[in-house]
């Protein structure tokens, strides 16, 4: 058992801000874990840690209310910052009985969209008064922080009144031109749900929701962009169909031909990104975005999202990018393997065929 707890504590975060490791995981009968360009790597030199250990851990991370919230609840999502240096998003849980920890550095600095390898299209999205969009994408794959990095588009270019929903709120803005206003669920506000609803009564503009978790927020989420304001938000799917048919699909039946015409009204695009291996160290994104023409409008209200892929696939004129484009791209930058652009890819045939034209 590890003597001096917080010593310790202090030891891996100085490893993780030294080793750039993205985040730092702690289990039972293990030694601790950091991610570094994607790859879990035990830190072999650290204890091997015992029950005991991860629950002082857990305790210094938390503080004393938020542990009772953890022993009651048996999992907890929170913010923690190590002295100015790094702040981390977090999840404290329960497995057969022990705790487990895994932390996810957030950046002090909110990268820009250059920075990230982003195109540049995503600052135009940026502009717009009005209106939906979504960064979607698998978990851990950058969706936060390209959304941060869209929220600071916008401060630093228009005064808006911008506020941001999160459970827990990972990037601190400073606001710039604009006034940026976090809530974190839970703590500031009840619920995701909740917090909507008052923000009709707040004189905001602009409004970013960490995730979309229900049909209720959905719901508000789609009134909010409908009625003159820019709603920014993400969801764990694949790719843009799949994104709009879990938001549909999360209604009643009765509800769908209602939440289906408002979307196609209020959508503006949907990003979907992967985090990829880069050859010369560290990751780079790889996406598709759907921009909402008139053609995508009609297939949504039409209910035929079957055919998106086929209108994305197609529709580079319009500024649209499958994601095999982009993997293809990249991998004939030498950016990227060959293999790892199949192992990413969610149509292996279609990718090898676009790579031997």
């Amino acid at each position: 058992m590890i003597k001096d707890h917080q010593q310790e504590l202090k030891n891996l975060m100085q490893t993780v801000a030294k080793e750039g490791a993205s985040d730092l995981h702690f289990a039972v009968s293990r030694n601790p874990f950091v991610r570094i360009a994607g790859e879990l790597m035990p830190l072999v030199k650290e204890p091997i840690l015992t029950p005991e250990d991860i629950e002082n851990f857990a305790k210094l991370i938390l503080g004393e209310k938020k542990f009772e919230k953890l022993a009651n609840e048996k999992e907890i999502d929170f913010s923690y910052a190590f002295e100015d240096k790094l702040r981390f998003r977090g999840n404290i849980f329960y497995q057969q009985g022990f705790l487990g920890i895994a932390l996810r550095v957030i950046p002090a600095k909110i990268p820009s969209l250059k920075e990230l390898n982003l195109p540049e299209v995503l600052a135009e999205f940026c502009g717009k008064k009005q209106g939906f969009f979504l960064v979607v994408g698998p978990t851990g794959h950058g969706k936060s922080t390209t959304l941060a990095s869209m929220i600071e588009v916008i401060n630093r270019s228009r005064r808006e009144h911008i506020v941001t929903i999160e459970d827990p709120i990972e990037y601190i803005f400073t606001s710039d031109k604009s006034i940026i206003n976090q809530r974190q669920a839970g703590e500031d506000t009840q619920d995701f749900h909740r917090a909507l609803r008052s923000m009709f009564r707040e004189d905001v503009n602009v409004v970013m929701i960490g995730e979309m978790r229900d049909h209720e927020t959905m719901a508000t989420a789609v009134t909010a962009a409908e009625t003159g304001h820019l709603v920014l938000s993400s969801l764990h799917t694949n790719n843009a169909s799949q994104t709009i048919d879990r938001i549909i699909d999360s209604f009643p039946p009765s509800q769908q031909d209602q939440i289906r015409n408002q979307l196609s009204g209020t959508l503006l695009g949907v990003f979907s990104q992967r985090l990829v291996p880069r050859a010369s160290g560290g990751r780079i994104p790889a996406y598709e975005l759907l921009i909402a023409n008139n053609a995508v409008r009609n297939l949504i209200r039409e209910n035929k999202t079957f055919e998106i892929d086929m209108v994305i696939e197609t529709g580079s004129n319009a500024g649209m990018v499958a994601l095999n484009q982009s993997l293809s791209d990249l991998v004939k930058k030498g950016e990227i393997s060959f293999e790892d652009a199949l192992h990413y890819s969610l149509d292996q045939r279609g990718l090898t065929s676009l790579m031997e034209r």
